[in-house]
């Protein structure tokens, strides 16, 4: 096996069984109040089923967007512990990356942990007028960045739920998503769609339209519960061994659509009807559709940006027809992260062992209906 993707599963699973501590670590002689005030949330991933990439703008804006996604027992934790030193401290503990700043009004987000920072600077300016905050955060997500799970916008989310709860925030769900979209997206210029936020926040099974002037509907789907049964029996969910960098892809497919490159605007187009027609698929428990669909929409989503494929994932989504897989794709944008398969659940153990002659890893999960949640301590 290639060092380098060995080196990315090893990561990845010392992240799925690590002990992650609850609180970063304290500075030499600083002391913890056993009166501090403790806050921790966390929100789930989510798996994008269909629609996907019809949530970024320009084509939401120009066509409106629809996706259909679902959440599983993956998270992003946050840990926020209230100080009085006026210190604000980040730990990213999954990436082992801690960050001690002065409180002060506003942090420079072009660099190092980029989110925690946007988020910071969002709170303090929008809901503390203006003063500096001082505490110690831990963050750490059960995915890699660039696993296609959403994990960047889902931490953001449990980061805003964390602050909402320690502050008494009157954000609703809607507030929280709309929020981290413009943390993300605009105060931090990452590039991205919309779908991550709005899942992670919600939780469960929704189908979520885009529509132009930057509206939201979220819609919840009651999936029945022998329906979620045979999905995640019949679901294999394969972490290719290598993450990658959304942005880049997303990017192409932005020039793509600004420059309206007819064959990138019929695919979205296409995944867009596809969506509407998994929808009603699986809150039927119409099996047969939903498989041929997931194929179809995997073929049109690869038409969308060149990197959306490469030879490998072309290789292992090949490979697991051969092996009685239906259908399948590449969760979020593509280019690497994690491959959701589809198989008769007869089939599946001989999918799987297929699989794990591979460089890669075979995930267990399950769906989840809960979004968002924090607590105090």
């Amino acid at each position: 096996m290639d060092s380098t993707v060995d080196k990315i599963i090893s990561d990845f699973n010392r992240e799925r069984t690590l002990v992650i501590p609850s609180r970063a670590p304290l500075r030499p002689g600083q002391k913890s109040s056993d009166r501090s005030v403790i806050v921790r949330a966390k929100a789930p991933l989510r798996l994008g089923l269909a629609g996907g990439g019809t949530d970024v703008s320009p084509f939401s804006d120009l066509h409106g967007g629809a996706v259909l996604n679902a959440t599983i027992d993956m998270h992003a934790y946050c840990t926020i512990e209230e100080t009085d030193d006026n210190c604000v401290v980040f730990y990213a503990a999954d990436r082992d990356e801690y960050e001690e700043h002065r409180s002060a009004e506003f942090l420079d987000a072009s660099e190092g942990l980029i989110l925690h920072r946007a988020v910071y600077n969002r709170i303090v300016k929008q809901f503390n007028g203006g003063r500096p905050l001082s505490f110690r955060m831990t963050t750490y997500s059960d995915a890699v960045a660039g696993s296609g799970l959403g994990s960047s916008s889902t931490l953001v989310v449990t980061m805003l739920k964390a602050f909402a709860e320690w502050k008494n925030l009157p954000l609703g769900e809607y507030d929280i998503a709309q929020l981290a979209f413009g943390i993300e997206r605009i105060d931090a210029g990452l590039s991205g769609g919309k779908q991550d936020q709005y899942a992670a926040t919600f939780g469960g099974f929704n189908f979520i339209e885009f529509l132009p002037d930057d509206r939201v509907i979220v819609n919840p789907l009651r999936i029945k519960r022998w329906i979620i049964n045979e999905l995640e029996n019949s679901f294999v969910l394969y972490y290719t061994g290598s993450s990658r960098e959304s942005a880049n892809i997303i990017d192409e497919q932005i020039k793509n659509t600004t420059n309206k490159n007819q064959k990138s605007i019929d695919a979205m187009l296409e995944l867009k009807a596809d969506s509407i027609v998994m929808k009603e698929a699986i809150l039927k428990g119409d099996f047969l559709t939903f498989s041929k669909y997931l194929a179809k929409s995997w073929e049109a989503k690869k038409k969308m940006a060149t990197s959306i494929s490469n030879p490998r994932i072309d290789m292992l989504y090949d490979m697991a027809l051969e092996a009685g897989a239906y259908g399948g794709k590449v969760s979020g944008a593509g280019g690497g992260g994690f491959m959701m398969l589809m198989v008769n659940p007869a089939d599946r153990i001989g999918l799987i062992k297929k699989l794990n002659q591979q460089d890669g890893m075979v995930m267990n999960f399950h769906f989840t209906k809960y979004g968002t949640q924090a607590w105090k301590m």
